[in-house]
């Protein structure tokens, strides 16, 4: 009798649980969210991380009667922050904004990392891609990919490269070039992309990779030749500048992209109602115009569409650097 009782008690408890737990996935959809959400910047206030979170902020504060807070937590490459971001309660009231390199990369360049992206975090959406283009300094004898290959191929080592810093995109663009294209540029970091580009305007260095925003008033004014675009798709700012791989690099594509995550446990009905939110803002036209007006293209894709693109991200970045030897500590 006793063993029996312990039964019925042991399904009725299980019953009762799983009824508690469909009550509070309704409740989570329906009410969310009742408190202000912080978005986590793992940059300083003013870059392009920056700048789309401050822009979603508001359309999203309207929608959900509830501000979002931008907590910029700059630090070590993005590490702070998307540690922190990581490490912080799973309720749906944490997201962060982070980057290609926070994501993707330096899990690869940093042993001293306790955490792992991939692991600790979870996909919400793709946000943006950022178009990044190829620009040399007028002194360079090339105009194009198909020259600079060239040029290069004779000299290896004497073709300077200069990025914002070791393990950065700019960094991986140009050690993506020398392994497809069979060249040996010498790459030359920098704190930042202001200083990089001040040595590449002043002839120090022959050339850069980074993004059309910073890259465009430079193209405009004739100070800097744009060679190639990285990516897969030409940019709308510069529609005649063909990408690298239309110039017969095969395989070459690098496109520095935002997306959001939130804590690894978060629950997937939280996850997909975040996702839907975001994604709705995303697709209005005046968030799609101020985005495209910065060299960026919305993506705004599933849960699962980025996580994919996130892990097939990594991977490819893992091989780039280990068969180059980029050191980042």
């Amino acid at each position: 009798m006793y063993s029996w009782m312990m039964r019925v008690l042991f399904v009725l408890g299980v019953v009762a649980m799983l009824a508690v737990k469909g009550v509070s996935a309704q409740t989570v959809n329906s009410a969310f969210p009742t408190k202000p959400i912080r978005v986590v910047v793992p940059f300083p206030p003013g870059g392009g991380v920056d700048i789309v979170a401050r822009l979603l902020g508001p359309k999203l504060a309207a929608q959900y009667g509830q501000q979002l807070i931008v907590e910029n937590r700059a630090g070590a490459s993005g590490i702070i922050g998307t540690e922190f971001a990581a490490r912080a309660a799973p309720d749906g009231y944490t997201w962060v904004l982070a980057t290609l390199g926070n994501l993707a990369v330096n899990k690869h360049l940093y042993a001293s990392m306790t955490v792992d992206p991939l692991r600790d975090l979870a996909s919400v959406t793709h946000v943006v891609d950022v178009h990044f283009v190829m620009v040399a300094h007028p002194s360079l004898p090339a105009k194009n990919i198909k020259q600079l290959i060239a040029f290069a191929k004779p000299r290896p080592g004497q073709i300077i490269f200069a990025s914002s810093g070791a393990g950065g995109a700019p960094h991986l663009g140009g050690e993506l070039f020398n392994r497809l294209a069979g060249v040996k540029m010498t790459h030359v970091a920098y704190k930042g992309s202001g200083p990089s580009f001040a040595d590449l305007l002043g002839g120090h260095v022959s050339l850069t990779c980074d993004s059309v925003l910073q890259s465009l008033p430079y193209i405009q004014s004739k100070k800097l030749i744009p060679l190639g675009l990285l990516g897969a798709r030409r940019a709308a700012a510069l529609p005649d500048v063909p990408t690298i791989a239309e110039q017969g690099v095969t395989g070459y594509e690098l496109t520095n992209w935002f997306g959001m995550a939130v804590p690894a446990a978060t629950p997937k009905n939280l996850i997909a109602k975040i996702n839907s939110d975001l994604v709705k803002v995303l697709q209005e036209k005046e968030i799609r115009e101020k985005i495209g007006a910065m060299g960026a293209d919305v993506i705004a894709d599933s849960p699962e569409q980025f996580a994919k693109f996130w892990r097939d991200e990594s991977d490819k970045w893992a091989r780039v650097i280990k068969e180059a030897n980029i050191r980042a500590e």
